[in-house]
């Protein structure tokens, strides 16, 4: 009886060697704190190449739930963008693992991005042409400007409203146009050039155009109608 028990007692050790984890019986979790640093990371670049140098920002990872447990990742976390991720206010950031045992983890990220944004000095009608003194620049978390902003000064010069707005309201995308430098009617220079080739005609544009459209215009000389591309207020180039 005791020969029995003692060969039975063999293979329950024997059993249990096999089902236990080898490295002290406790197979190793990924830390949540290294989840979180890499999502954080990889968020503060993203959001800094969105907004550039002259904002601020803070990027909040987390929390996550303390009872997950994800394998730890022996080749390294990656984080990556997820479908509808936002470069401010509240998101998500995608960190994976490729193996050898591979997950996915959605980590909530909160996004705070202040800075000075360009805002109306005083109330404009539609289709003013936007200059220096019309602007001013004012500090806002851009988390909370869902339609976008402008901040560039220089880059707002010569645009123009879409329609009347405020003083105090932030410039957005929206509510400007590039300047029209070509108009219906307008009389305009025709430039051709080939090579060292130049002809310079008077010509009458057949619609609107901002740099860089194309536009149907009629030679006065020969009322030959052609289409060229808008290369600067009243000039439009064509081909020979």
């Amino acid at each position: 009886m005791t020969k029995v028990f003692a060969n039975n007692r063999k293979v329950w050790r024997w059993l249990i060697c096999l089902l236990l984890p080898a490295a002290g019986g406790v197979a190793a979790h990924e830390p949540q704190q290294n989840i979180l640093q890499t999502a954080t990371q990889f968020m503060e670049t993203a959001a800094f190449d969105a907004h550039g140098p002259r904002f601020n920002i803070t990027v909040n990872a987390g929390p996550l739930d303390d009872r997950l447990r994800l394998r730890a990742c022996d080749e390294g976390l990656e984080a990556f963008m997820a479908p509808g991720t936002r470069t401010s206010g509240n998101t998500t950031v995608g960190v994976r693992c490729e193996g050898p045992v591979s997950w996915t983890l959605y980590v909530p990220v909160r996004i705070e991005v202040h800075g000075e944004v360009l805002v109306l000095s005083e109330p404009m009608p539609r289709g003013t042409v936007l200059q220096p003194s019309h602007l001013r620049l004012e500090r806002q978390d851009v988390g909370r400007l869902s339609n976008g902003y402008l901040a560039d000064p220089e880059a707002a010069r010569d645009m123009v409203l879409r329609r009347a707005l405020q003083a105090g309201t932030v410039l957005t995308p929206q509510v400007v146009e590039p300047p029209r430098l070509v108009q219906r009617g307008q009389r305009v220079l025709l430039l051709a050039e080939t090579g060292s080739v130049a002809v310079r005609v008077e010509a009458e544009a057949m619609g609107d155009g901002v740099l860089g459209d194309r536009v149907r215009v009629r030679n006065l000389s020969s009322r030959q109608i052609v289409e060229g591309q808008v290369l600067s207020h009243g000039v439009v180039g064509v081909s020979m």
